[in-house]
């Protein structure tokens, strides 16, 4: 091969190269400002609730209902984003972070705004370095991601458990673990996500992959969020 030949290959392999970085450095971008909107509407939405004593006395018979939709809507956007349309995706996902909004103005009811908004921050904080991890490492993290799934049935169970027990010792010991547990999935779901990416594919299918990675990320920062807060918040 000559000399201008192997430069052409050289070049066509970089020019691809910086294609997928940039295409990835997109979809990850959308990825986190999807997940960011979420959180804001959510947070949006608790404080509207708790703001408004007519509109909060009017909800909280109905509270339970605005508990278990969400988790209705998060299995039903995780097996049917392959079948949806992307704007079906879209409205789903920020339905279920205004409903989550909902649900969460108890939080405001609780806690202090002082502590909330403190461990929101630590919360961040400790998002952002996971997934900057996650995004960063070459280590593979599917063993360690299979281990946390499995800790998370755990903690789910003996969060189950403690509703008819009420031991505060058992509920330490869950929020313990769930601050490990979704410290680690950050990490892991952030590297799932990362390498889902598909070169090339259609608008719809980017955009759809982009909302369900949105949705694992938010539910990781969500959820360590309710742990932190169990241990470290103010309660009034």
């Amino acid at each position: 091969m000559s000399d201008r030949s192997k430069n052409r290959t050289i070049l066509g392999v970089e020019r691809s190269a910086l294609a997928f970085s940039e295409g990835l450095r997109t979809y990850m971008l959308s990825v986190y400002n999807y997940m960011a909107l979420g959180l804001g509407l959510t947070g949006g939405v608790a404080l509207l609730v708790v703001s408004s004593p007519a509109l909060l006395h009017a909800i909280m018979p109905m509270m339970w209902l605005f508990i278990l939709a969400p988790l209705g809507l998060v299995f039903f956007i995780s097996f049917r984003i392959n079948a949806i349309q992307y704007s079906t995706a879209q409205i789903l996902f920020w339905l279920y972070a205004a409903l989550n909004g909902v649900a969460f103005s108890v939080i405001f009811l609780a806690y202090t705004y002082e502590s909330i908004a403190r461990v929101f921050f630590i919360t961040a904080g400790m998002f952002a370095a996971m997934s900057l991890y996650g995004y960063t490492t070459k280590r593979d993290l599917t063993a360690v991601g299979s281990f946390l799934f499995m800790g998370l049935i755990g903690i789910i169970l003996a969060s189950i458990v403690n509703m008819f027990v009420a031991s505060s010792m058992l509920q330490f010991i869950v929020s313990v673990a769930g601050v490990l547990i979704f410290t680690g999935l950050t990490a892991y779901d952030t590297q799932s996500i990362k390498e889902g990416y598909m070169e090339g594919a259609s608008a719809e299918v980017t955009g759809k992959s982009a909302i369900f990675g949105a949705l694992r990320l938010y539910l990781d920062f969500i959820n360590l969020f309710l742990m932190l807060l169990r241990l470290v918040g103010d309660r009034r």
